[in-house]
């Protein structure tokens, strides 16, 4: 019995190991050993198998139809008088015997056959398995183990050491996590790689973000107040729209909590994003205002049919409005769906100037401090040094200072 042990020793390691449910590993034993009936007799009509996943043992009955002597016709469905009483002495011509077979009766060959199918179709199910348990999770917050990091992508083991794989284009800009560590990510898609599941995460996607919320808040997971939109640039700031279905609910302070308690730890999630959190309307100009929080704006001109608005506000808001890199204004578009031209507004009697922040889509953020810590924080302030007096107090290359100069130029030429 040594072939039987190996063969049911495979099905023991598999089924301690993989999440295959008990009757499903019973129909994969039984179909396997109908496999080696079919080929040794032809049929497996007239076996009984009898699989014992629990003790990891089995049983395989053969039953045969007892005729005269001399009759037997098929030797797989009859079994002639004489060799029956041999079994058991008071059978008659007519009664059915039920004899067991043993594996080794198939021959080694057709149980190393066995084997490798048996192995095989267990990974199969196990594949299955997990692509249909990650379909059903796509959208859910997974937490895992950092096993291995490669410069395009981390891999990460679940709880059941199943494999996740994290791309690079979906990690936050500052993460940096090493073998061993805990990592919480949502998971975006499930992808089948010559038939082989491929679960990916992310950690830059908006679900991640709506998810921490809905995580933290419970009036978003009561479904009292519902995610409208979001918008973020991962790592840096997010926008986020909410609306209360319950006039009593304060959708804003609800999410932000006593003292941002309930946005902290979202924020140290993701590595110090700065999130807004915005009331929703269905009123354009309003929700356009709300998105370019902190700044305030004085007036809104609104192009529907290009989905375009010019927004202008007084010249200390601008730069607000802008944001650090153009951040707030890009966010601000993405949740509104309008294309945002943001404009000064410059009295008549008022000296036209514009604060150096406002070039940070143009010039070096590095190359804005220099020259702010120089004392010049506006463009005006740059122009009236000559290049060499710019040159000797910040230290910048003239090729730097020339190129400054001519951005600065062309905005007040315009």
């Amino acid at each position: 019995m040594a072939a039987n042990i190996d063969l049911v020793e495979s099905f023991q390691e598999f089924k301690q190991f993989k999440n295959i449910d008990r009757p499903t590993m019973m129909r994969v034993l039984e179909d396997v050993f109908k496999t080696l009936l079919r080929k040794k007799y032809g049929t497996d009509e007239n076996f009984d198998i009898i699989v014992n996943t629990e003790k990891g043992d089995l049983e395989i009955w053969r039953k045969r139809m007892i005729v005269p002597d001399g009759e037997v016709v098929d030797s797989n469905l009859e079994i002639p008088y004489s060799q029956a009483i041999k079994i058991e002495d008071d059978f008659e011509v007519g009664e059915e015997v039920y004899e067991e077979i043993t594996l080794i009766d198939f021959g080694r060959r057709a149980i190393l056959a066995a084997r490798q199918t048996l192995i095989s179709r267990i990974l199969e199910l196990e594949k299955d398995e997990l692509y249909r348990k990650y379909s059903e999770r796509v959208g859910d917050i997974v937490t895992g183990e950092v096993y291995q990091v490669w410069k395009r992508e981390m891999l990460v083991l679940d709880d059941e050491g199943n494999e996740l794989i994290l791309p690079k284009s979906e990690q936050i800009r500052n993460d940096y996590y090493k073998k061993g560590d805990s990592i919480r990510a949502i998971v975006k898609k499930v992808e089948l790689r010559n038939n082989t599941p491929r679960i990916i995460l992310s950690r830059t996607d908006n679900s991640f973000l709506a998810k921490l919320l809905e995580l933290e808040v419970p009036e978003i997971f009561e479904g009292m107040i519902s995610i409208r939109r979001i918008a973020r640039e991962p790592g840096e700031r997010a926008k986020v729209a909410v609306e209360s279905f319950d006039d009593r609910i304060d959708p804003v302070g609800a999410c932000v909590g006593m003292k941002g308690s309930r946005v902290h730890g979202i924020v140290r999630e993701l590595r110090n994003e700065n999130i807004d959190i915005i009331n929703f309307t269905n009123n354009a100009k309003l929700f356009i205002q709300r998105a370019l929080t902190p700044a305030k704006i004085s007036t809104i001109d609104i192009d529907d049919d290009n989905k375009r608005v010019s927004a202008y506000l007084k010249p200390e808001e601008v730069s607000k409005a802008i944001g650090k890199g153009g951040v707030n204004i890009r966010l601000a578009s993405k949740l509104t769906k309008y294309e945002i031209d943001v404009f000064r507004e410059i009295e008549e009697d008022e000296e036209y100037d514009i604060e150096l922040d406002e070039f940070s889509d143009e010039i070096d953020q590095w190359v804005i401090e220099v020259l702010k810590g120089i004392g010049c924080d506006t463009a005006k302030s740059v122009l009236e040094l000559n290049r060499d007096e710019l040159a000797r107090r910040s230290d910048l290359e003239e090729e730097t200072i020339e190129d400054v100069i001519k951005v600065i130029r062309s905005e007040f030429d315009e």
